[in-house]
């Protein structure tokens, strides 16, 4: 199986694993990566996750063709199916959409190498996107007269200023590091070196936080960022009334008057 896992501390840690093919995903393997996933959402331990691929020399490049077959019925028929059902079918897709799994907590995508279709369409479904210097970026789904199946060009009109994602969806270019930070794609550029200890400290930073706070706040970001500023400042207030009474909340109050660090458990 090409999904690995570690902890470290409160980071739940996931690393594709199959360089033979850049990193791109069998159908397993992307089962495996979703039910990890899940299986961090569930887990009070864990509060952030990472995602990296293994060496230096991809993050992913997506399902891995090679190892999936063409579908026995038309696609008609496997779009009203089920997603592992599709699946057991040769259908792939939609196992590298998550919204399905209500993932809450903060996914950090930490890119070395090659992100390309499949996968940038993966990082772009993490909150965070950090890159090495020697990362690259593409959508070339185009060049193969096809599109990016897993929402790659509306997660990019929501990650970037139109007129960068509308260039690379539509000439499916690859772009360097240095211009994925220029447009904002990533959050921040490391040397290869320094790349995972950086990730590492950011999200040790995210976790020190409360953990409930964390989570309804990339809730928020994602179920309520599209609303009428009526709405979203309603859902935000009603957010910040679950929250008020919570153990965390109180601890956070207490621990800001007496000076000190204070100490979550996610209650």
């Amino acid at each position: 199986m090409a999904i690995n896992t570690r902890r470290q501390g409160a980071v739940a840690i996931i690393e594709l694993d199959a360089p033979e093919s850049l990193n791109a995903l069998t159908i397993d393997d992307l089962r495996a990566l979703r039910q990890v996933l899940s299986d961090c959402q569930n887990d009070d331990q864990v509060r952030v996750m990472i995602i990296t691929g293994a060496g230096d020399k991809a993050f992913c490049t997506g399902a891995n063709l090679k190892a999936t077959f063409p579908p026995q019925d038309g696609f008609a028929k496997s779009m009203l199916l089920g997603r592992n059902c599709e699946a057991e079918q040769g259908g792939y897709t939609r196992l590298i959409d998550l919204s399905d799994l209500d993932i809450w907590k903060p996914l950090i995508a930490v890119i070395n190498g090659y992100c390309l279709g499949g996968g940038l369409e993966l990082a772009l479904q993490c909150d965070l996107r950090l890159a090495s210097r020697s990362a690259s970026f593409a959508l070339p789904e185009v060049k193969v007269a096809s599109v990016p199946a897993v929402g790659g060009v509306q997660y990019l009109l929501r990650a970037v200023a139109s007129a960068h994602a509308m260039k690379l969806a539509l000439t499916g270019v690859r772009i360097d590091a240095q211009e994925a930070l220029s447009i904002g794609l990533i959050s921040d550029l490391h040397e290869p070196e320094a790349l995972f200890e950086e990730a590492l400290k950011l999200a040790e930073q995210i976790e020190a936080n409360g953990p409930l706070a964390v989570q309804m706040v990339k809730k928020l970001a994602l179920e309520t960022a599209h609303l009428a500023p009526r709405d979203f400042v309603t859902q935000s207030n009603l957010a910040w009334g679950l929250l008020r009474d919570s153990a965390d909340r109180l601890e956070g109050r207490q621990a800001f008057a007496e000076k000190r660090q204070a100490v979550y458990r996610g209650a």
